[in-house]
């Protein structure tokens, strides 16, 4: 994930070094995302993570477990080979973190398209537990 801004949030001390360490686990999430690298993203959550994926409309959907997870990843990554998530902000304040991104891909006629997000994620114990996707996408150009 290509990063443009990323703060630590929280009280001074032991607060900061937990945030730090949020995201570095949430950005070694993010790079086996992008590599497209379904045991990485899956090594990087927990057991018992929970993906609130933003499909179907209007309220998402919510997939629980290692097996549901990696389902979904497995499809997402078959039917979009050439996609990609650049950070455009990242903050975490303890175990929670914030991220705003832009997803790119080709599309079914071969045109760029890209829609925009924001993730919030908890980790616990160095890998992600919980996923919850809020995006937007506009009319093509």
């Amino acid at each position: 994930m290509s990063q443009q801004r990323q703060t630590a949030n929280g009280s001074p001390g032991n607060q900061d070094a937990i945030s730090a360490a949020t995201i570095a686990a949430v950005q070694r999430w993010g790079e086996a995302v992008n590599r497209q690298d379904l045991d990485g993203v899956m090594a990087a959550m927990t057991e018992d993570c929970v993906f609130d994926a933003s499909y179907l409309q209007p309220d998402g959907t919510l997939f629980q477990g290692q097996e549901a997870v990696r389902a979904v990843w497995e499809e997402f990554f078959r039917a979009s080979p050439h996609s990609v998530f650049e950070t455009e902000e990242m903050s975490a304040s303890g175990d929670r973190c914030i991220f705003r991104w832009v997803h790119r891909w080709i599309d079914d006629d071969g045109k760029p398209a890209h829609s925009r997000g924001i993730d919030v994620m908890r980790v616990r114990e160095g890998k992600v537990a919980e996923k919850l996707v809020y995006y937007k996408r506009g009319s093509p150009r």
